[in-house]
Parts: structure tokens; C-alpha cells; sequence
């Protein structure tokens, strides 16, 4: 089932303990296209302190009433590395978090999920190259594609003969937690209409100038199907006419 993630945010997360916050933001593979964590809000619990929690974590999205459940105790999550989200994450982080949950590391292995038995999507058709530089320690860098959903949100889409519309959202599997498509406005800011565009279609993301590359005209864009806006939990077919 396909999740709008632009609607996630805020959600509320609880334990079999009790709350813990809600849904900040989303930290994505611009390699693998998979949510590698979710940026969790403690409100008043932990004075507002911002922690990762991993896919892991959860399974799939499942609610209980309206709240987000999480596999997690209250004591493993306030025990947590802590994450300072003005910098990027480190692998030096990542290491320790998956450490302290025991989860097995994503990026071990080649799947999607690293070793992990989660279904996996095609990956787009070559790599997708990353314009940021790396800024990191002695020992270990942080990690350039680990991203925000919340920061890549508004980035510009290039498309192959000129600059068209801007991201708004992301779809993403709400079981494998794979993006499947950027939510694309094609006109100006709040003007135009919604499309979606499949990760086979992105060449390449520049952090540098904030912009998606795409392998499509802007002609195509206009004429794809106008994305249609659908609740949280409600599954979504598309089929896709792109014609360059």
C-alpha cells in the first residue's frame, strides 16, 4: 500500500507504554530510495528532543486507533543516541545506533534493506550522483545520501529541456518503506497540477542547486495524469503515460 508521506508528518507514535511524539520528518537512501529513519518529535516527554527511530522499529505502518505503534520501550528510546539533526548523519552514528537496538545494518549487503528479508523495488537505472561534499571527521564521513523529505520537499525538477515545478511529496511503501515516486507540482508554486514521476525517470539530485534531474521533457510532465489526492491508508494504483 502506497502512503502520501507529506500526510505522516505529525502523526503520533506510542509504545505498549505509552505516547513517545510524532512523525518530524524522514531520513531517505537517495541510493537505495528506501526511509532509512523517522524523525521522531518527544514533545514533552524528553523536553522536544528529536531521535531517530528506525524502520525496524515498526514493520510496516501499523495504527493502533491514532496512534503509530512502535516495537520499542519508552527506556530503550530516552537511552538512544543522541542526533544533532542541524548536522548530516555519520556512519560513526549509524554504527552506534544499530549497536544499541541491535538491528542488523542496512548497508551491509546489497538488497534494499542491507541483509534484511524486505521486499525491494528496482533501483533507478544507474546511480544517482550526489553534488553535495562530503564534511567529516578523521575517522568517518558523514553520510551524503542519507536526506530530508522534509528539506527535498520544494527542491526544482529540471527536466531535459528546461526547469518545470518543484517537489511537494514523496509516495512511499508503507511495508517495505521504499519511495516508489516523487510528487511533482508542474505549474508555480500552488498553481499547478500535482503528477507523479517513477524513480526510473530521476537522473539525478544537486543538493548544490536544490534541483531533481529528470529524464523527461517538460511537455511530458504537463501532459502526465494529474496525481489524484487520496487519504492516509488508502491504496493507490496509477498508470503512467509519459511520452517525451
Amino acid at each position: 500500500m502506497l502512503r502520501i508521506i507529506k500526510q505522516l508528518y505529525g502523526e503520533k507514535l506510542g509504545t505498549f507504554e505509552g505516547a513517545i511524539g510524532h512523525i518530524k520528518d524522514f531520513y531517505f537512501d537517495d541510493q537505495k530510495w528506501a526511509v532509512r529513519y523517522v524523525v521522531v518529535d518527544t514533545g514533552s516527554w524528553l523536553s522536544a528532543r528529536l531521535v531517530l527511530i528506525s524502520p525496524d522499529a515498526f514493520g510496516d505502518l501499523h495504527h493502533d486507533g491514532k496512534v503509530l505503534l512502535v516495537n520499542l520501550t519508552r527506556k530503550q528510546i530516552e537511552n538512544s543516541p543522541s542526533i544533532e539533526t542541524h548536522k548530516p548523519v555519520s556512519r560513526q552514528y549509524e554504527e552506534e545506533y544499530y549497536q544499541y537496538y541491535g538491528f542488523p545494518s542496512y548497508w551491509h549487503g546489497d538488497a534494499m534493506r542491507g541483509m534484511h528479508c524486505f521486499p525491494e523495488i528496482p533501483p533507478p537505472p544507474y546511480p544517482l550522483q550526489s553534488t553535495q561534499a562530503i564534511v567529516g571527521g578523521p575517522h568517518y564521513a558523514d553520510d551524503p545520501h542519507l536526506r530530508s523529505t522534509q528539506a527535498v520537499s520544494g527542491y526544482h525538477i529540471q527536466a531535459s529541456d528546461g526547469m518545470i515545478g518543484h517537489v511537494t511529496d514523496f509516495m512511499m511503501d508503507d511495508k517495505s518503506w521504499a519511495i516508489h515516486h516523487l510528487v511533482v507540482e508542474s505549474g508555480h508554486w500552488f498553481s499547478g497540477k500535482e503528477v507523479l514521476i517513477p524513480l526510473s525517470k530521476i537522473n539525478r539530485i544537486s543538493y548544490v542547486e536544490s534541483k531533481v534531474f529528470v529524464n523527461l521533457t517538460k511537455e511530458a510532465i504537463r501532459k502526465a495524469s494529474e496525481c489524484d489526492v487520496f487519504p492516509v491508508g488508502a491504496e493507490y494504483h496509477h498508470t503512467w503515460d509519459f511520452r517525451d
